[in-house]
This record gives C-alpha cells, structure tokens and sequence, in this order.
C-alpha cells in the first residue's frame, strides 16, 4: 500500500488474460496497424490543429471553410473558427447526392412487432418536410424545442429536422416525469415540445402525453405541443396548442433549405442529472461534435458500407444521440432501431433481431449483459448469431466474467469487443480499443483514441505510476467537448476544470497497467473509504460476479464506527434466493480474488437492483437503503418502482 493512500484508489482487481483481434479482422480495418495508431496519435498530441482541421476538411461539407482549426485554452477552446455547415446536411444531404439514396438508414421494429425502413432518400424527404412545419409554426434559429418521446422514426427525423433550421434541440428521456419534463423546458426555455400519445415497454403503453399535459402547468415558455399518433390511445388534445404531427405533415413540401450555422452554434442541450441539485444542462456545439461522433463511429466499429449497426441505447441518452443518430448516419451506415424491452415478449427478443436483420456490429451496456447472463444461454442459444462481426460495451465499466461471457455466448469467439469509456460531456468515445490492432483485456477500455491525451493523477495534479489508481484527466482540448452547461458558466468551469488546473476532470477514477492500458474503475464518488484506504466499488462488484452462483452486485458504503464505511454488496443471483452458507461462501471469495480489505460486512441478497431504463444501476438509492435513510432526489428513470419497496422491506 502507497503512502499515498488516503489519496490515491487502491486497485485490487487482477486480470491476465488478454485477446488478440482475429487476423482476417485485422486484415480488412479501418485502422490496421498500431503504427498507423501511433502515428495518428502522435499527430494528433503534437499538433492538433493539423490533424483535427485535415480530418475536418475530409470528413464534413462546409457552407464556408473556417479559417482557423482551434482557438483558446481549455476550457474555453472554440473549434473550427469561421466555419459554417449545417448536422443534418452532414447526415442526409451529402447522401442523397449519391448511390445511398436508396440505402437504408433507419430500420426500425417497434415493440409489438410493426416495422419501417427508411431509406437515406426517404429520411432526407421526412426531415425536410419537418423542417418546414417547424419554420411555419414560428420556430428559428436557436430556439430550444424539447423532443420527449418513445424510440420511432420520427424522434430521428424530428431531431434532425431542428439541426436543418439552427433549432437546438433537447431530448428528453421518455422515461422522465412530469416534474422533470416541466424543470427541464424551464431551463432552456423551450418554445415547443414534440411527444407522442405513447410508446411501448414490455407489452404495457406508456404514457407521454399526458405527461407533457402536466409538465406544461410549471413550464410556461412552451406555446405548442405536436404529437405523434403511436399507440392510437385516446389524448387530450388543447384547441390552439396541440397538433397532430400527422395532419401537419399531410401538405407539407418536401424540400428545406438547410440553415449554415457558426461552427460553434448549440447543436442540442442534453441533461445529466446530478445526484443532488437541478439537472446539468451540457451543451454540445455543431462541427466539433458531428465530427467527433463520425470519426469515432469509423474508427471504433471499423464500420464498413455493408455493416447493419445496432446500438440499443434510447435516443433520449448521450449514446443514443453519437452513436444511434449523428455518429452513423454521418457515416452514411444503416442503423437498427429498436422501440422496446429486451425481455419483450420473452428474454430472447434481442437475438432474434439480430438473426432477423443480420446485424454485424452490436453496441450494448454492461447491465444488459449481465441481464441476459441471469437469463441464461438458452435465449441467445435459439438464434444465428454468425452475422456479427463486432460487439461493444459502453456505460459502465464491465467486469471480467461479463466481458468473457460476451465474448464466448454472443461473439462465437471470433468477434472483437470495443470496451468503450466516455461521458455525456466527452460527447463521443475518448478511450477504446480499436477492434483490427488492439489486444483486449477483459475489462480494460484500453488506450485512448487519436485526439485523447489523458492522464492518471493524484489530488495535486501529478502523474502516478502504473498500477496505482488515481483521478481520470484530460489534459489537451478535443472537438466533440461540451462548451458549458446551459445558462450556468461558472457551474461548468467549477465542476469540470477546478479540481485539476488545466485539466478536465472526468469524475471517475482509473489506473493505468505496464502495457499502458488504462482499467477505468468507476465514478470517484462510488469510491469506498475502509479503514483510511480508497476502494473502488467496481472492483468489489467484479470479484463478486466472477462466483458462479452471482449474476449482478451491486456494492456500496454504509456509516461504520470502526472502519469509517462499511463494504454493502446488494446481490442478485442466477437462481434461488440465497442464505446463510452462500453470503460466507461470497465473504470469502471477495476476501480470496482481492483481499482482507475489501472483505464484505455485509451482503443482501435481492430478486432485482434498481435501475434506470438506460440500465444504470442507481447506486445513491441503494446508500440510502444501506445507511437506513430514506431516498431523495430524481426516481423518475426508475425502470421498476417496486424495487425499492421490495428492497426496505427486506432491510426491515
């Protein structure tokens, strides 16, 4: 243990198996050689105006060339000064002009089994006509228009359209409440909101309209509502307010200039929560994002003009934004659209998209998969799974066994895995193996892409050796970054660049091994204080799944008079309901694989963890569970409220 200890994280978690990409992988990459990466790299460290203003001249269709690549220290770097293009022409236009007019874009399968394909032609006439409706209502240039709605075409073609005009767009996750709705159109003072009477989850409607009805009481900057017919569940519809998307869309022309904006112009507003206090606003600009999302979407999936690309992530999230919508469709790729659950009507829905649409390239959340482990290899074991080529990870760290399962039951062995690390704020990838050159670790995010100079710090801002963890900073500007949080300047200067001078603090701890892979061990603020050591709650949480009998844990700290905070492991297992004999059995296999310290104090054993619709295990929920307070703060993107009740009633 370093003297540092009370600074530093301690990393505890051991992992030695690595995976070379296949050599017929290798052989057809995008980036096929780690010399090429290095110099990419390099290029990209030593002179980033020269490596970022070249990528941009290829890569986008400006109105008018910028005159200077990048301007200003962090935080405060502007990108592609001068500059003018427009998101959706770099989407649609540029497309349309060629062969991929007829390629599909988007195919879509909702929930109950109701299919659509759009073609780039298709989308393009779609996004114009929106356009144009949103022009006739009033709305210009840099207005704020909220998207709330479930996972359909016209989401894409709605946000898109708002790009066409200069509208910033902010979506809003469907899973939201009223009260959140009503805070979030406060903030950006949002003229209009576009919705649906409802979407589906797991068979059952849920309701959006009605939602809007009620947020529109606390949030009065918004003058019209329009509406998509989904379910065809009765809505009230306001004289004067409301619109059916339908009857707007029936004249409407089907051509719409594209608006050139300033590089820098506010593409969309998308909103984090924070664990306490009002929702973090993160701006993202227009060239700089579009351009990281597309070349990020290249590099990272070796995406190829036949690839059939599946993100599963909503819209209404930072991955869903990048990597369903403008990453993709930059590239000119055809995207799988999925409305509903994957457990819907049974626990192979999934997999049955993938054999039905020969998906190639599969983008998925640690969470999901470890869902689909406890539902058991049968489910993926029904279908052809021999389309894909590709799988990735991203929201989380994934622990070892998920990533070796993902890797054996999805990947056939044969598919690379893209273990993906960044944040709403990064606005794209930052740190990622590249599928064709990098050797895998289960676990490990590897290095960082071309663009990413990060470091591992300690709290004074100085590098640490290897194998010790530390702080995740960023130390040189990229173009995909956030340029603020909407209306709040110092909140953004304050939560992301104060902690390290000149540095962006990413809020996660990480430690690098001697192959300079970097092992990100999650949010700082999980960090586990035991008897003066720092502890990431990952890696507890990674030593508990690797035990057969376990299919998620979730670990978190509780006040202890002796030890400062106690370890809580909260575990779901693959079957049954635990005991006595199992909870020592999984005491010391924590206390085997990591050691004395991390030993548990506790461990409770529940049917489900409380989660969000993205998937995201609410930790803070579970440290008030664990503390014996009761919760405060957002529930809303809770997927099922009777966790909690389930979960106080077996502390009781």
């Amino acid at each position: 243990m370093s003297s540092t200890a009370g600074q530093n994280i301690s990393s505890v978690l051991h992992e030695d198996r690595k995976f070379a990409p296949p050599a017929d992988f290798t052989a057809q990459a995008n980036i096929s050689s780690e010399a090429q990466y290095q110099e990419m790299w390099n290029r990209a460290k030593d002179d980033p105006s020269g490596f970022w203003g070249e990528i941009a001249r290829e890569n986008l269709t400006w109105s008018t060339p910028f005159k200077q690549t990048m301007a200003g220290e962090m935080p405060e770097t502007k990108w592609f000064v001068g500059g003018k293009l427009n998101a959706s022409v770099q989407c649609l236009d540029r497309h349309v002009a060629t062969w991929r007019k007829n390629k599909a874009a988007i195919i879509w399968e909702g929930e109950p089994g109701d299919t659509r394909v759009l073609t780039y032609g298709d989308l393009h006439r779609e996004v114009c006509r929106f356009a144009g409706v949103l022009k006739t209502l009033g709305v210009t240039t840099g207005d704020r228009v909220t998207l709330y709605m479930p996972m359909i075409p016209e989401l894409a073609i709605a946000m898109l359209a708002c790009a066409r005009i200069g509208a910033t767009h902010s979506i809003i996750f469907g899973g939201f409440s009223a009260d959140a709705v009503a805070d979030r159109n406060n903030d950006a003072q949002a003229k209009l909101i576009i919705t649906a009477d409802g979407g589906w989850r797991r068979g059952k409607e849920v309701e959006l309209k009605s939602a809007v009805d009620e947020s529109l009481a606390k949030s009065d900057s918004v003058k019209q509502v329009i509406v998509v017919r989904r379910t065809g569940t009765p809505v009230t519809m306001v004289e004067g307010r409301d619109l059916w998307w339908h009857d707007l869309m029936a004249d409407a022309p089907a051509d719409c200039d594209a608006v050139a904006v300033d590089s820098e112009h506010p593409l969309f507003i998308l909103y984090t929560s924070g664990s306490t206090g009002k929702p973090k606003g993160v701006l993202h600009s227009t060239a700089g994002y579009v351009l990281g999302s597309m070349m990020t979407t290249k590099w990272v999936f070796d995406l190829k003009e036949e690839d059939t690309y599946w993100c599963t992530a909503d819209i209404g999230w930072i991955t869903g934004h990048s990597y369903v919508c403008y990453g993709p469709l930059a590239n000119g790729a055809t995207v799988l659209m999925y409305e509903g659950a994957p457990n819907w009507p049974d626990e192979g829905r999934f997999w049955e998209l993938i054999e039905k649409y020969k998906v190639s390239i599969f983008y998925t959340a640690p969470t999901a998969v470890r869902a689909f482990i406890k539902w058991g290899d049968q489910w993926p074991a029904k279908h052809d799974l021999s389309s894909l080529r590709l799988l990735g990870s991203v929201g989380e760290p994934i622990n070892p066994e998920a990533w070796m399962w993902y890797h054996r039951v999805i990947g056939g062995e044969r598919c690379p895995i893209v273990d993906t690390w960044w944040q709403t704020e990064t606005g794209a990838i930052m740190i990622s193996p590249l599928p064709g050159i990098t050797s895998t670790k289960p676990g490990s995010c590897t290095k960082p892409l071309p663009g990413v100079v990060c470091d591992i710090v300690n709290e004074a801002g100085e590098s640490i050796p290897a194998n010790q963890g530390g702080l995740l900073v960023m130390k040189q500007p990229w173009p995909s970054m956030l340029r603020t949080l909407y209306g709040d300047h110092a909140r953004f200067k304050d939560t992301y660049f104060s902690k390290i001078p000149g540095c962006y603090f990413a809020g996660d701890g990480a430690r690098r091994d001697d192959d300079g892979y970097v092992w990100v061990m999650g949010r700082v603020d999980d960090v586990l204080n035991v008897s003066g050591h720092r502890l990431s709650t990952m890696e507890v949480e990674s030593a508990l799944v690797s035990h057969p009998s376990v299919a998620e844990a979730a670990v978190v700290g509780f006040p202890h008079d002796i030890k400062g905070e106690g370890i809580c492991c909260f575990v779901s297992l693959k079957e049954g309901n635990g005991d006595e004999v199992l909870k020592k059995t999984l005491i010391g296999h924590v206390r085997h694989h990591i050691g004395a310290l991390a030993t548990p104090d506790q461990i409770r054993f529940t049917s489900a963890l409380p989660k969000t619709r993205s998937g995201k295990i609410m930790r803070r929920l579970l440290r008030d569970i664990a503390a014996g307070r009761e919760s405060v703060g957002d529930t809303t993107t809770l997927e099922d409220y009777t966790i909690m009740a389930k979960l106080r009633q077996e502390d009781e």
